[in-house]
């Protein structure tokens, strides 16, 4: 994922770009939300899919940059797991059961995928760290995550992440 680099004199919004499906790929709604911290810098960029319908949230995708407090939680479940589950409405505890590393290609480059494994059975989980050292989580629920969606992500404008 070599096209991935740091931004850099951002005055607001994430200095990193920003990897995820395109809204406009997916056939519902779409939010994104910013995890600042006190510094006013970005601590993540948290994008929520959900579907039409009202059937809720299907898959949580996190950018989290090296130094994350969300990255740090001390929880060997993913925090985009538990702010899926959160958002299901889902208060079941869930705990972490096993993760194990895969081979996914893109074009010409290897990319290593951790899929996580949680002990709540319709979640699905992976993860991979960037060449810029962003951890990218997606978290879905009901549904596996196939190599092709690795396909689909990619940067999305900055503008996007504006703060006003």
């Amino acid at each position: 994922m070599s096209f991935l680099r740091r931004r850099s004199g951002q005055p607001a919004g994430p200095d990193f770009d920003v990897l995820a499906m395109d809204p406009g790929d997916w056939p519902g709604d779409f939010g994104a939300a910013m995890m600042t911290g006190p510094d006013g810098s970005c601590q993540g960029i948290f994008l929520r899919y959900d579907l039409f319908g009202g059937r809720g949230p299907a898959m949580f995708i996190g950018n989290l940059p090296e130094g994350s407090p969300a990255r740090e939680t001390g929880d060997e479940v993913p925090f985009e797991v538990r702010q899926l589950l959160a958002a299901l409405e889902n208060d079941e505890p869930v705990e972490f059961v096993s993760a194990e590393d895969f081979p996914v290609m893109l074009g010409d480059d290897l990319l290593i995928v951790k899929k996580v494994k949680v002990s709540e059975e319709r979640v699905f989980c992976a993860q991979f760290g960037r060449s810029d050292g962003v951890l990218v989580t997606i978290a879905s629920w009901d549904r596996p995550i196939s190599d092709d969606l690795y396909q689909l992500l990619k940067p999305l404008p900055a503008d996007m992440f504006q703060q006003g």
